[in-house]
């Protein structure tokens, strides 16, 4: 058999896709710098997910309990694709803030039939607050780099 491995060390710069790799990891390095910020939403999401359970307002208002489970869902698939993808989804961060005006309102909203409690009600407040402040964050991120990704004219 033949021997296959390299006993010299290999210099990249003679790769032919070298000058695109440089390109791109300098683009990853000075994109998006919001891992943190995303990991935030993320949380958040989950939190609104199992909120119902933590304040105990499942089996007072199921209705509610559905609306922040599907929507702490579909925040924190939002936040994940924000840390995992962030090429790809930084234009979806305004639907954090979205989300968090959501959150606000939706006691009124989903319980008009009947008067929900004052810690469902703050409850919902406060993660509507924290989701739409960091939805702001991110979508101020997400324009200011894209304003850096324009070429100038």
């Amino acid at each position: 058999m033949s021997d296959l491995s390299h006993h010299t060390t290999t210099d990249i710069t003679s790769h032919p896709d070298v000058a695109e790799m440089r390109e791109r990891y300098a683009r990853m390095l000075s994109g998006r710098q919001a891992t943190a910020l995303d990991g935030l939403i993320l949380l958040t999401g989950m939190y609104a997910a199992i909120s119902p359970w933590v304040v105990h307002f499942r089996a007072t208002s199921p209705e509610l309990t559905v609306n922040n489970l599907i929507i702490g869902i579909v925040l924190a698939v939002v936040g994940l694709g924000l840390t995992r993808a962030p090429e790809r989804m930084y234009r979806l961060s305004w639907t954090c803030a979205v989300i968090g005006v959501w959150l606000v309102i939706s006691p009124w909203v989903v319980t008009a039939g009947h008067s929900a409690s004052a810690g469902l009600i703050w409850n919902n407040v406060w993660i509507g607050a924290v989701t739409l402040a960091l939805g702001l964050a991110a979508t101020r991120l997400a324009m200011a780099t894209e304003s850096q990704r324009k070429p100038a004219t």
